[in-house]
C-alpha cells in the first residue's frame, strides 16, 4: 500500500517542475533593518528666524516623499583620485564577494518634533552667551564682526535635551533656526580657540606659565542635574509621525538651562579680552574634549606652539552621542577641496530661511509707505507742467495697481495703506468718467475709456487670505531643499556606504603596534608618539562584546637590512601641481611612499612572519598589523596625497617632522593645515576601514553614477571621518555603523549561502527518485505527528 502511494505521489510530484518549487522555496530578495529616526525642529513654531511656522500637515506633504527605504551600499576601491583635480577615482568594479549594492535595506521610521517657543529661547539664548569674537582685537560693536559660539559648551545642551525627553535611543537630526541676533549677526561654531587668541597666548608667556600650573577639573555651569521627562514610551516606529512638544512638556530643563546660561552670562560680567582667552584656553586643559587638552598641553610645554591651529568654523556638527544638528542662521560657511573637487559645501548648500521665505516676505505698515512714497516721486519727477490731467490719473493707476498687486493682494494682515488706495483708486475712476464726455478731446476719450475698462476687471482687494505664487514658490523651494538635506543625514550620517569588502565580528581584536624609526630608540616610552591616545583611539572602534589587545614592537631600519631594503624600495618622489586658495599656482616635490610596494615587500619578509602574530590562526581573534613609519627631516606621505592608508591585510601610517603642511583641503578661504607630526586622525581613520569597512563622511555611492560620488556638506564633527576639525573621538554614529557594519556582512554571506542552495533546487528536476525521497520523509512526519 505504502508503495502504491508512493507511485501516485511520484506522478504527482513530477509535474511541479522543480525541487525548490515542489518545497515552495524562493530566493532571498531583500532583509530590511528597521532604523529608528527623529527630525527635532526648533525655532519653526512661528518665533524664529523670518517667525516662520511649519505645519504637520506640510510636513507631512513633504517628508513622506523622502526615500525612506535604501540599500546599504559599498564604495568600490579607490585610486589616486587627488589628482588632477581632486575627482573621485573608484574603478566602479565589484573586486569582492559582497556586491556594491547590498540586498540589506534600511527601513527608517521618521519621527517629527516641533519644539516649542521656550526651547527655542534657550538655544537664541545660548548662542548669544556663549559667543565670543572670532578676532579678539576687534571691538567694534555695530554686529559686523564675526562670532565663534564654544561648540563644547553647547554640546551639554543637545545631550541634556535628549536624555530629558529620553530619546536618546534612536537617532536625532536637529534643524535650528533661531532668530538673527542685531549684535551677533555672523556667527559660526568652533571647537577650541580662534586664531587671534591662539596669537595671543603665543605672546604671553605669563599666560602659558599660568595655564600649565592651572588644576582642574572645571566644573561647568550646563552639566546640570539629569532630569528625565519622557517623550514617548517607544518610537513611533512608523513611515511618517509628527509631535509637537507642549512648553509643559520641557518646562524643568527650559529653567535649569537658562539659569545656568545666565551664571555664565554673569562669570563673563567685566572681563578683559586677555581674561575672558584665559578662560576658555583653561576649560580645554581640563575638558572633556581628551584631543585638544594634549596638544594644547604639548604646546605649551614647548612655548612655540607650532603645532596649534584654530579649526573651522561651521554651521553643523555631529556630537558624541546619537545627535547632530544644522543651523540655518549661522554662516555661511565653505569647505572642501582647494580647487577642483567635486561636491564642495558652498554659502548656498544648506536650505536658507532668509534668503526664500524672508525674499519675500510682507512688509510693515511703515515700510510699505516708504516704499509708496518713493515710487511716487521717482514716478512724478519726470512729469512736466504740460501733461494732461487724464495722463497723471494714468501713471498714478499704474504706481498703485502694482504696490497694491506685490504688498496688498493675498496678505493674511490688510495694511491700513491698502484700504486707503482701494478708496482712492475708487475715486480715480470716477474721475476718468468725468473725462468721457463730447467736450474732450478724442484721444483723452480713448485714454480714459481704456482705464475704466481695465479697472472694472481688478480683483486686487480680497479679504480672503491667499498664498501669493512667490511666496508658495519659495515655501516649496525651501522645503523641497531642507527634504533634500535631511534625506542627505541618513545617507551621509547615520546609515553610510561601508568601503568594499567583507567586514566580520571578532570576540577579540589584536593590535600589532609596529613603531618604525631610522635609529634605535632606547625605550618605547621614548618614542615622539602619543602611545596613550593611540590605544584610546583604538579602543574606541570595539562593539560591546569586544575585547582588545595591544602589542607594541619597536623596529629600527638602521638594525634591519631587509626592513630597511622595503622601506626603501617603496620610497618614490613625484612632482606635484598644486594650486593654491590665493589662486597661485607651484609645482611641489613630494617625497612618499607607494602603499601597493611597501605593502607587497612588507608580505615578503621573513616570509610574511611579520604580519602573523600569536593569533593570527585564531577563528575568534583578528590580527591589526599597523606600521607607523617615523621619520625626521623632509615630509614624508603615503602615495603621494595622504599621512595613513588601509590595506587588505595592514595600515600604514607615515609620520615626519613638519608642523604646518598645507593641505589640498580648504575651510572658508583659508588652507586647512596638517601636523605631520602627529599623524593619529589619520591613522585612525585607517584603521576603522580596515577594521569595521568605515569610510569619510563626505564619501557614499550613487546609483545614477553607479560609482563613489563626494557631498563635502557632510564632513564635519570631531571624529577621524571629518576634514573641519582636528578632532579623533568616535561618536556613537559611527560605533553604531561599525555594529552594522558586521551585521550587514553576515547576514549578505548568509543570504549568498541560501541562494545559492535554492539555485541548486531550482536546477533540480523533479523526477520519481528524488520525489521518493521527499514524500517518504513528509509521509514518515505525517506517520510521526499522528
Amino acid at each position: 500500500m505504502k508503495s502504491f502511494f508512493l507511485a501516485l505521489t511520484c506522478i504527482g510530484n513530477s509535474r511541479t517542475g522543480t525541487i525548490a518549487a515542489y518545497l515552495k522555496m524562493s530566493q532571498v530578495d531583500a532583509i530590511y533593518l528597521p532604523i529608528p529616526i527623529n527630525f527635532i525642529f526648533i525655532g519653526f513654531e512661528g518665533k524664529g528666524n523670518q517667525e516662520f511656522k511649519l505645519g504637520p500637515e506640510e510636513m507631512e506633504r513633504w517628508f513622506t516623499k523622502i526615500d525612506h527605504v535604501f540599500e546599504h551600499t559599498r564604495v568600490p576601491q579607490l585610486g589616486e583620485y587627488l589628482t588632477p583635480f581632486y575627482r573621485v577615482r573608484a574603478d566602479g568594479v565589484q573586486h569582492h564577494h559582497l556586491p556594491l549594492i547590498s540586498s540589506i535595506n534600511y527601513n527608517f521610521s521618521v519621527h517629527a518634533i516641533e519644539m516649542g517657543e521656550k526651547v527655542t529661547e534657550v538655544f537664541e539664548r545660548a548662542i548669544k552667551v556663549l559667543a565670543r569674537r572670532d578676532d579678539v582685537s576687534d571691538t567694534r560693536s555695530d554686529g559686523d564682526q564675526l562670532w565663534q559660539v564654544n561648540i563644547d559648551e553647547m554640546e551639554y545642551l543637545f545631550t541634556s535635551l535628549i536624555e530629558y525627553l529620553q530619546i536618546d535611543k534612536a537617532y536625532n537630526i536637529f534643524i535650528l533656526n533661531p532668530k538673527r541676533d542685531s549684535n551677533r549677526h555672523t556667527y559660526g561654531y568652533r571647537r577650541g580657540l580662534s586664531e587671534t587668541e591662539i596669537n595671543s597666548i603665543k605672546e604671553d608667556a605669563g599666560m602659558q606659565t599660568n595655564l600649565l600650573k592651572s588644576k582642574g577639573p572645571i566644573q561647568n555651569p550646563l552639566d546640570i542635574e539629569k532630569k528625565r521627562k519622557p517623550l514617548y514610551m517607544t518610537h513611533p516606529m512608523v513611515k511618517f509621525a509628527w509631535t509637537s512638544v507642549e512648553s509643559i512638556d520641557t518646562a524643568q530643563w527650559v529653567n535649569f538651562c537658562l539659569e545656568a546660561l545666565n551664571d555664565i552670562e554673569k562669570s563673563f560680567s567685566g572681563k578683559s579680552t586677555s581674561e575672558i582667552v584665559y578662560r576658555q584656553a583653561e576649560q580645554l586643559l581640563h575638558g572633556k574634549s581628551f584631543d585638544l587638552a594634549l596638544t594644547l598641553r604639548k604646546e605649551l610645554k614647548s612655548s612655540k606652539m607650532l603645532g596649534l591651529y584654530p579649526e573651522c568654523l561651521v554651521d553643523s556638527w555631529i556630537g558624541k552621542e546619537r545627535w547632530a544638528f544644522l543651523d540655518l542662521t549661522a554662516g555661511p560657511f565653505s569647505w572642501g577641496p582647494t580647487v577642483g573637487g567635486e561636491g564642495v559645501r558652498t554659502g548656498i548648500s544648506l536650505p536658507n530661511v532668509e534668503k526664500t521665505i524672508g525674499a519675500v516676505i510682507e512688509i510693515t505698515e511703515e515700510e510699505a509707505e516708504d516704499k509708496l512714497q518713493s515710487v511716487v516721486q521717482e514716478k512724478f519727477s519726470l512729469f512736466g507742467d504740460d501733461h494732461h490731467a487724464v495722463d497723471v490719473l494714468l501713471a498714478e493707476m499704474d504706481i498703485y495697481e502694482l504696490f497694491v498687486f506685490r504688498h496688498c493682494k493675498g496678505r493674511r494682515v490688510k495694511l491700513a495703506l491698502c484700504e486707503e488706495l482701494e478708496e482712492r483708486m475708487g475715486d480715480m475712476k470716477s474721475e476718468m468718467e468725468t473725462f468721457q464726455g463730447e467736450e474732450q478731446e478724442e484721444i483723452h476719450r480713448r485714454k480714459a475709456a481704456e482705464a475704466i475698462k481695465r479697472m472694472e476687471q481688478w480683483n486686487l482687494f480680497t479679504d480672503a487670505y491667499e498664498d501669493t505664487k512667490n511666496y508658495t514658490v519659495a515655501r516649496d523651494s525651501f522645503l523641497s531643499h531642507l527634504g533634500a538635506t535631511l534625506w542627505g543625514s541618513m545617507k551621509h550620517i547615520v546609515a553610510p556606504s561601508s568601503a568594499e569588502g567583507a567586514f566580520h565580528y571578532y570576540e577579540k581584536i589584536s593590535y600589532q603596534l609596529f613603531f618604525i624609526t631610522q635609529e634605535k630608540v632606547k625605550h618605547i616610552d621614548l618614542l615622539p608618539v602619543e602611545q596613550n591616545a593611540i590605544k584610546q583611539g583604538l579602543a574606541s572602534f570595539i562593539v560591546p562584546g569586544q575585547k582588545v589587545q595591544f602589542h607594541p614592537h619597536m623596529l629600527a631600519l638602521s638594525e634591519d637590512p631587509a626592513l630597511a631594503m622595503a622601506f626603501s624600495v617603496a620610497r618614490r618622489a613625484a612632482t606635484v601641481p598644486v594650486l593654491l586658495v590665493n589662486g597661485t599656482y607651484k609645482t611641489s616635490v613630494r617625497s612618499y611612499l607607494d602603499s601597493f610596494i611597501l605593502q607587497h615587500q612588507l608580505r615578503r619578509l621573513s616570509g610574511g612572519e611579520l604580519l602573523r602574530g600569536a593569533h593570527f590562526k585564531s577563528r575568534s581573534t583578528l590580527e591589526v598589523p599597523v606600521f607607523w613609519f617615523i621619520q625626521e627631516g623632509d615630509p614624508l606621505l603615503i602615495d603621494k596625497h595622504y599621512q595613513a592608508k588601509a590595506l587588505l591585510d595592514m595600515v600604514i601610517v607615515v609620520q615626519s617632522s613638519q608642523s604646518d603642511w598645507e593641505s589640498h583641503l580648504q575651510c572658508n578661504g583659508q588652507s586647512i593645515l596638517w601636523d605631520l607630526r602627529n599623524p593619529l586622525k589619520a591613522g585612525l581613520a585607517a584603521a576603522a576601514e580596515h577594521l569595521a569597512g568605515l569610510v569619510p563622511l563626505h564619501l557614499t555611492y550613487s546609483h545614477a553614477h553607479e560609482n563613489a560620488i563626494q557631498d563635502w556638506l557632510w564632513s564635519f564633527g570631531c571624529n577621524p571621518f571629518a576634514s573641519t576639525s582636528s578632532g579623533w573621538h568616535t561618536s556613537l554614529f559611527q560605533s553604531d555603523t561599525i555594529a552594522r557594519n558586521y551585521i550587514v556582512t553576515s547576514l549578505e554571506e548568509s543570504v549568498q549561502l541560501v541562494n545559492s542552495a535554492i539555485d541548486l533546487l531550482i536546477m533540480e528536476r523533479t523526477n520519481c527518485r528524488s520525489s521518493g525521497r521527499y514524500t517518504l520523509r513528509r509521509l514518515n512526519e505525517v506517520t510521526f505527528n499522528a
